[in-house]
């Protein structure tokens, strides 16, 4: 029997997933946070650095996207200082640096599908 069917449901704290893949989408899904872990992937970026690599997303939903990571502990936010301007630096923590493999496996096939389908632009 496959692991994400050995019971009727998968529960983590106080919520519950109808499988395995469910909870998995809960962290990663949508839009963003899986773009937002890539760009994480290599180093620590400050939120000025996300925002101009991710330039179509807005400011409101990259800061909720990224709030959500956080509470979800796959990134970490670091405030350096206390007066403005202050320093805020994203990284990906032991648990976000987990999905590495994921994002690789994703980005090879975004880049097949370029390939096959479209170009790579300036």
């Amino acid at each position: 029997m496959k692991k994400e069917c050995i019971g009727s449901h998968v529960r983590v704290g106080e919520k519950v997933y109808p499988c395995s893949v469910s909870l998995a989408m809960d962290l990663v899904g949508g839009k963003w946070k899986t773009v937002i872990l890539y760009h994480l992937k290599d180093h620590e970026k400050r939120y000025s650095e996300l925002r101009k690599e991710l330039f179509s997303v807005t400011e409101m939903t990259l800061s909720i996207q990224l709030r959500q990571l956080e509470k979800d502990g796959l990134v970490s936010r670091t405030v350096f200082g206390e007066k403005p301007p202050i320093k805020v630096v994203y990284a990906l923590t032991e648990f976000g640096k987990t999905v590495i493999p994921v994002l690789e496996a994703i980005t090879q096939w975004g880049n097949q599908i370029v390939d096959r389908k479209g170009e790579f632009v300036e």
